[in-house]
């Protein structure tokens, strides 16, 4: 959530992240209008309160018809203390709730406009013209059958649609990638972490992934608990409720986890492959900075995600993620889209997020820096979500014959391998 004092002061600022945003602008008049009721009925209180306190003291040395009368006063000075006491909860309450449903406040800079309106800042590498190499490309389910490396139909038979097995080579590439990508992560001093697929509301709600995203989380009622779709949600909720001693930041973390989104809004949408499914696992870094690091921290998450698909060599660009397609945390977004040949486009492979104060202040995490304590910042940034760059490494390495020629970051991964290769039919 955003600061109040923020919002009382420039109220015009948060009204034009709404409308960039595309979401609704008269939450802010309204959450305005609650937090003046908030603080006027917590005055009104305190008023009340002295006044019974002091009567408490005069009415033990009264008498006769003077402490009658004081007696009296004290019992509707008691209904009135009750009820301003139960109007500032109320007024609260409300706030808080209002708060919550409140976005983060977009940077400057982000791009105004919705998910088309994006800016591209830099491309790296160079699509494969594999008609000059004399053959057509194979989209990556097919090559996966080919390598005995995906198998969607069996997926499907056990769990519906937008589940699959990694078998064979397909299994191993994922345990390369986790394994590369957590070696790189460690390399860069993040701390490895595997962490809980299932979190409670507070975590998830904490997070910002109960508002517009809501319809993408899995929940089981009967346990109150939640499917992660990112390990961002256990990693930030890991110091909820701390205070961190400045000198102990930055804190990095980098999280494997599987993960879980219903997808909905997507029918129709990648619906061949590994590309968009339900289930996935995926390496997430993490970073717990002080404020002014935040814009700084969030350059360096993304230089390493493009440290990790150059390794990879994959062909890329970077864009800046426009306003209304920012998640609710996110006050800017870089996404990195990988080529994928047989789409003819470019398709998002990772992305960073910097979340300044908007998590810390939901889930109560604090830094102290002298005498002062005072929210931090906290970022995400994904390096590797294994589905997706599975694809992307089938279709840019592949060979006329089928197989797939292996990056060398992955190699020492897959026994010294350099191709996958066809399996037998």
């Amino acid at each position: 959530m955003i600061d109040l004092r923020l919002l009382r002061e420039d109220p015009d600022r948060v009204r034009a992240s709404q409308r960039a945003r595309g979401e609704d602008v008269a939450l802010v008049d309204s959450l305005l209008s609650a937090d003046e009721r908030r603080r006027s009925s917590g005055v009104r209180f305190d008023e009340l309160r002295a006044e019974q306190k002091a009567l408490g003291k005069l009415i033990p040395k009264a008498t006769g018809d003077e402490k009658a009368e004081l007696l009296k006063k004290a019992g509707t000075l008691a209904a009135d203390v009750k009820a301003a006491d139960a109007e500032r909860d109320t007024a609260a309450a409300e706030t808080q709730e209002l708060l919550g449903r409140l976005s983060n406040l977009i940077h400057p800079d982000v791009p105004v406009g919705g998910e088309e309106d994006f800016v591209t800042l830099e491309t790296h590498g160079t699509a494969r013209d594999f008609g000059a190499e004399g053959f057509e490309p194979k989209d990556h389910l097919e090559l996966g059958q080919i390598l005995g490396a995906i198998d969607v139909e069996r997926g499907a038979k056990v769990s519906g649609s937008r589940f699959y097995f990694l078998t064979g080579v397909g299994a191993l590439l994922e345990l390369a990638l986790v394994n590369a990508a957590i070696a790189q992560a460690t390399a860069a001093g993040f701390t490895p972490m595997l962490t809980p697929a299932l979190v409670r509301p507070q975590s998830m709600a904490g997070t910002g992934f109960l508002g517009q995203a809501a319809q993408d989380v899995y929940h089981l009622e009967k346990d109150d608990l939640y499917l992660v779709g990112t390990s961002e949600v256990a990693l930030a909720a890991y110091h909820m409720d701390e205070i961190i001693d400045a000198d102990r930041l930055p804190l990095r973390y980098a999280g494997f986890s599987p993960c879980f989104r219903r997808e909905a809004g997507s029918h129709g949408k990648d619906t061949r492959g590994i590309f968009r499914v339900h289930q996935f696992d995926k390496v997430e870094m993490f970073s717990y900075v002080t404020p002014e690091e935040s814009q700084e921290e969030h350059r360096r998450l993304l230089e390493w995600e493009k440290q990790w698909l150059t390794s990879l060599e994959l062909p890329f660009r970077v864009i800046d993620v426009a306003s209304g397609d920012l998640g609710s945390s996110a006050a800017r977004k870089y996404d990195c889209e990988a080529w994928i040949p047989t789409q003819g486009k470019y398709r998002e492979l990772t992305s960073t997020s910097d979340c300044t104060e908007y998590q810390s202040r939901r889930l109560q995490i604090r830094v102290r820096d002298g005498k002062q304590v005072r929210p931090l910042a906290t970022l995400n940034g994904t390096l590797c979500a294994v589905p997706r760059t599975i694809v992307a490494i089938l279709e840019n390495h592949q060979q006329a014959d089928g197989s797939v020629r292996v990056p060398e970051v992955l190699r020492p991964y897959l026994g010294g391998r350099e191709f996958l290769e066809p399996v037998a039919k």
